[in-house]
């Protein structure tokens, strides 16, 4: 489908081909509910009706749609035995005089065998498989919206073969046939790579992309067990942040908590295709996007004054040619000081500094027993710190000292009672261990034993840097064990190749899949990563992407029956 390693443009291409396939003319899109998702985030309507496409429609909304014959029908379905079903029924009572039809994974020929025998009144002009069975969240992050996939550590083979599906629509999309690595630790890593091993032998005519001689790609699938330090910690990058402190759903973010918002702010976008102050500064620290909000409000306040100044017919008529411009710059003003004035409140309001320097210090290893536990203890004991934070603190708390004969969880878990923490949280102290501790774990994540000699000289470069990074002193396991991949010393008896067959060079493409989730810091790692590495493409996805609130719950439900 497309040469460079960008996921959103591969969306936006096939959905570009859905509509030049059906000709000029007004169209409608029947979509279901995850194929709406994956349109809404890399296509925005206003650009889709600009297209003609005057109609979006369920083909699973229930109730009845009306008949329009004179609408040519765009259906973009994931290839579910309930869409088939649904399709069939639509063929047989057709509501629009025509329909081309495209799945958004590979379906089986007895499906369309049975959607051509629906089909008695010749409506159908075209049916064709359209890799997008993922979220485009940016050119190099993906995630399949799917949480809560630990059955007491295993899979439930519905959710293994969704995304088995997802991960090798990623891979189609791309036009990849990777060499498959899988955490060994994991066996749901190991399982899940099997699958995708067993998909590209079945299907290996659709996996023959690679000519002769052509640089390799890596495909290295993850378990989030093995990083349960990442998720845990506040955020100081701007799409993070937004994520962690009001959560980001399919680019969508809710403002309706926000204390005085308007009605028009209640709820906003923040995707890199629509707006190009966020595509720039989604990466930027909290200290650069204030500097940035200020410079975009000077250049609107600017032309607001330029636009007063309507005297003679050439200053109306450069006004309104100017308008939609002035209009786009002042919501893009609105929706960002809206934003970023909300995530000061809170960081304010809730001691989000003082909480943050104490979980870099645990997790950075500078802390000894006696004095985190102190710290903690008194952090527990502000009234102004939110319950969250408290059990973040306390959950890194365990981790950290896992092994410690002084380890004393009894005492926060008490603490965290009577400051209002619900017995679902109380639990996850203990419940945290099962998930991500070191019996499970392959790596350190608290610097306690020997480091490579180049984590060890990025360390020192980060110490080195100032005060400023005292916030930002983590990275996340993920960039090692990606940085290792890039140069090729990552451990095969921990990470082994599926099949026996190694990687003789380096990898041009690496993909990178977690299950159990991502999260944006680690997103923000793999941009860095492809900046400094440009002869090497990195995408990173999972099945989710995690807040705190949403990895604790993955955390809860992961040993639930």
């Amino acid at each position: 489908m497309i040469a460079k390693m960008d996921i959103l443009l591969a969306v936006r291409m096939y959905i570009d081909k859905m509509i030049e396939e059906s000709g000029p003319g007004m169209k409608v899109m029947l979509m279901d509910k995850e194929t709406i998702s994956m349109v809404s985030v890399v296509y925005a309507q206003s650009e889709l009706l600009r297209k003609e496409m005057y109609l979006f429609e369920r083909i699973d909304g229930g109730g009845s749609r009306e008949p329009m014959k004179h609408l040519k029908c765009i259906v973009f379905l994931r290839p579910t035995r309930e869409n088939v079903d649904n399709l069939c029924h639509e063929f047989k009572f057709p509501k629009y005089g025509s329909y081309y039809v495209y799945f958004s994974n590979i379906i089986p020929k007895t499906d369309i065998k049975q959607l051509a025998e629906c089909d008695e009144q010749e409506i159908v002009k075209e049916i064709q498989e359209f890799y997008g069975d993922y979220i485009a969240i940016s050119p190099h992050v993906f995630s399949l919206n799917i949480s809560n996939i630990y059955h007491q550590y295993n899979w439930i083979p519905e959710t293994l073969n969704r995304v088995m599906q997802g991960l090798s629509s990623v891979l189609l999309a791309l036009q990849k046939a990777p060499l498959i690595r899988y955490q060994n630790s994991s066996e749901m890593a190991h399982r899940l790579a099997e699958r995708i091993r067993q998909l590209m032998a079945k299907e290996s005519s659709l996996f023959d992309f690679r000519p002769s001689g052509a640089p390799q790609s890596v495909l290295l699938i993850l378990d989030r067990r093995e990083d349960s330090v990442t998720p845990l910690l506040n955020q100081w990058t701007y799409q993070a942040m937004v994520h962690e402190l009001l959560g980001i759903h399919n680019n969508r973010v809710s403002l309706a908590d926000v204390p005085n918002v308007s009605r028009e702010m209640q709820e906003v976008v923040l995707s890199g295709e629509q707006d190009e102050f966020y595509a720039t500064n989604r990466y930027s620290n909290f200290g650069e996007i204030a500097t940035s909000i200020k410079q975009l409000m000077e250049e609107y306040q600017t032309k607001a004054k330029m636009q007063t100044k309507v005297e003679s017919i050439t200053d109306m008529k450069n006004f309104i040619e100017n308008y939609p411009q002035f209009k786009k710059i002042s919501g893009t003003v609105s929706k960002h000081v809206t934003v970023i004035g909300e995530l000061s409140r809170l960081v304010a309001q809730n001691e989000l500094l003082q909480i943050s320097e104490l979980e870099q210090e645990i997790v950075a290893g500078q802390l000894d027993h006696s004095d985190c536990f102190q710290r903690i203890r008194q952090l527990i004991g502000n009234p102004k710190v939110p319950v969250l934070d408290a059990l973040r603190l306390v959950l890194l708390y365990t981790l950290r000292f896992e092994k410690d004969p002084s380890r004393d969880s009894h005492t926060f878990t008490d603490l965290l009672r009577r400051k209002g923490a619900s017995e679902r949280w109380v639990q996850l102290p203990e419940k945290i261990t099962s998930f991500g501790g070191t019996r499970f774990r392959l790596s350190d994540l608290f610097n306690s034993e020997t480091v490579s000699a180049d984590a060890f000289m990025r360390r020192l470069t980060k110490g080195i840097r100032g005060v400023e990074n005292i916030y930002t002193q983590h990275n996340p396991l993920v960039r090692d064990l990606v940085d290792q991949v890039i140069k090729g010393r990552l451990r095969e008896p921990s990470y082994p190749y599926l099949g026996g067959v190694q990687l003789r060079e380096r990898p041009q493409d690496v993909f990178i899949f977690v299950l159990g989730g991502i999260t944006y810091e680690e997103a923000y790692s793999i941009h860095e990563l492809n900046k400094l590495n440009p002869m090497c493409r990195i995408v990173i996805g999972g099945t989710t992407v995690h807040n705190t609130k949403s990895f604790l719950d993955e955390v809860f439900n992961a040993d639930q029956p």
